[in-house]
């Protein structure tokens, strides 16, 4: 009687025992299962943040010790990053020395709105801009700024007021009807910035430092705290997107073991140009491909504006501090060959800068804005790479940074029209049989 109670008793305590393994494997699954779902829904909410979220910025390995003035507010994440490398035929017919055509796509690196190389300084500048408790911004640019369009846009996206200075003919700077609709503008006014005028010969006169600090006085006298960019986005701060950028390149060349001999780029106030001058002499001095010869297409200015500029901004962000300034604008120039691409001037194309966009889309189903990629390239292949044979050997790779701007192209429709026409024939279906 004895050993069957206790035969009992151990079966009893051997169901206790399988009872509570169960209910401690549930217990263990039912809390995996919620720390999962609880990961899941944080991470989820990590990746979809918004437009104002300051992100921490590490600078690149190869930027150590060389730039010191770090962007310590850290970055937005307003661009579609990376941008995509694309190579276009071969056989383009544009100068025989000219091998392979590489396209840096950053007209790509957002929407409309945003797109365009201005977007990777302004990631920079708007977060200081906030870190800072600013409540409005206030930049400067032509009347069809592409830097003016994206700020008004991006600042809105972070919940900042846009007030853009534009540079606009006589006849305009009083009629908000005669100033217009087009491009860039319609994007200024779709995003309600405010826009302060002035005549190419104000601009001239003053200068857009002392332009930029007429209306932050104004607004500081409403109560306002504002936050002034310079052209182009083009200081210290912002010449980081460019940094950065040199990195992202960097990186897709390495994996693709892809070596390049020139990189080409539209240079309009700096900014882009001061980033990646920099950024390829510092990154590509240690890397498994090859040193690439830098150059610079200027749109606007003489090239001695952009050896001054380049210096500016690198001695702004902790380079050249230990050289005298004639050696540092040597170094400059051992980095970057700038030429003269401005044509008729700024914003004024001609009919063969004109013909030369279009066919080049008709080539390669890649668009150029008339008033920098498309006449930095036109100028780049026609007549850079002709006449400086010793610099450009058969055979050559070229990457062509596109800084977008296609925007600029709906106020050439009417100088474009006749070779439009042209190209692009109307053929009336005849649905009926009225033509036989």
């Amino acid at each position: 009687l004895t050993s069957i109670h206790i035969a009992q008793h151990n079966t009893i305590m051997s169901s206790c025992s399988a009872q509570s393994s169960i209910k401690f494997a549930i217990i263990v699954f039912s809390i995996l299962c919620i720390t999962s779902f609880v990961f899941f829904v944080e991470s989820s909410m990590i990746g979809i943040t918004s437009p104002a979220t300051c992100h921490d910025y590490n600078t690149p390995e190869w930027s150590w010790g060389k730039l010191t003035n770090t962007p310590i507010h850290g970055r937005l994440s307003l661009a579609n990053l990376p941008t995509p490398i694309h190579k276009c035929p071969i056989n383009i017919g544009y100068n025989d020395k000219l091998n392979t055509l590489f396209i840096k796509r950053d007209d790509m690196t957002a929407g409309v709105e945003l797109g365009g190389n201005k977007i990777r300084k302004l990631e920079f500048l708007l977060a200081d801009a906030l870190q800072k408790r600013h409540d409005c911004v206030v930049t400067i640019g032509g009347e069809q700024s592409n830097h003016c369009r994206a700020t008004a846009a991006a600042a809105r996206m972070v919940g900042l007021e846009p007030h853009l200075i534009l540079r606009a003919r006589r006849d305009k700077v009083e009629d908000n009807v005669k100033l217009g609709y087009t491009g860039n503008l319609l994007f200024d006014r779709m995003v309600g910035a405010t826009i302060h005028t002035c005549t190419p010969g104000e601009y001239g006169r003053f200068g857009s430092h002392a332009l930029l600090d007429t209306v932050c006085n104004e607004l500081r006298m409403k109560g306002k705290n504002p936050y002034p960019i310079p052209v182009g986005g083009s200081n210290a701060i912002g010449s980081w997107g460019y940094i950065e950028a040199v990195n992202e390149l960097k990186e897709q060349l390495e994996a693709a073991q892809q070596d390049i001999d020139h990189i080409v780029f539209a240079c309009g106030s700096g900014g882009t140009a001061a980033g990646i001058t920099i950024g390829v002499a510092l990154a590509f001095a240690n890397s498994s491909v090859s040193l690439p010869c830098v150059h610079a297409v200027g749109v606007c200015d003489d090239p001695d504006y952009f050896y001054e500029e380049i210096y500016d901004i690198g001695r702004d962000m902790g380079l050249f501090v230990d050289i005298v300034k004639s050696d540092a604008l040597e170094q400059v120039k051992d980095w970057v060959t700038v030429y003269q691409g401005r044509g008729k001037g700024y914003a004024v194309s001609t009919a063969e800068e004109l013909t030369f966009c279009r066919r080049f889309s008709v080539d390669t189903g890649v668009v150029l804005d008339p008033v920098y990629s498309g006449k930095a390239l036109y100028h780049f292949l026609t007549h850079v790479v002709g006449s400086n044979g010793n610099k450009f050997k058969e055979g050559s790779s070229i990457l062509f940074w596109h800084t977008g701007g296609s925007l600029g192209l709906y106020d050439k429709g009417d100088d474009m029209l006749d070779d439009l026409l042209t190209c692009s024939p109307l053929n009336r279906m005849d649905l009926y049989g009225k033509q036989k």
